[in-house]
């Protein structure tokens, strides 16, 4: 049986900044809720699209050219291959849309890299 999952009760099951849960799939699409604050890493996704939807607070997201200011309501997709560093001034939360390929920092290794099957549990 098909159940509705509310967006608030999903961004319970997240403890911990930058550790992504999958709350969602579509096709081979992942649906992240994340809680941000603070500087993320540097990093790029070289063969995958990366969707931010800003669902409370506000959210900076540096790139090369310069930063994009992303409010509440408000997302924004990152191609394929573009560096880019999530920084939140204060707690932020974030849906993600990504393919199930995504790597969580790319191919940067770091304290904050949370492997998959993190994301799953």
């Amino acid at each position: 049986m098909l159940s509705p999952v509310a967006l608030t009760e999903a961004f319970e099951r997240v403890t911990d900044y930058w550790s992504p849960k999958v709350i969602g799939r579509v096709n081979d699409q992942l649906l992240k809720a994340a809680k941000l604050k603070g500087e993320f890493v540097w990093h790029a996704h070289e063969g995958e699209d990366e969707l931010f939807y800003i669902v409370k607070g506000a959210l900076r997201i540096d790139f090369e050219d310069g930063p994009v200011h992303l409010a509440e309501g408000e997302f924004l997709t990152v191609p394929r291959g573009v560096r880019h560093n999530p920084v939140a001034e204060e707690e932020c939360w974030v849906m993600l849309i990504e393919p199930a390929s995504t790597k969580h920092t790319g191919e940067e290794i770091t304290a904050r890299t949370r492997s998959l099957e993190d994301q799953l549990s």
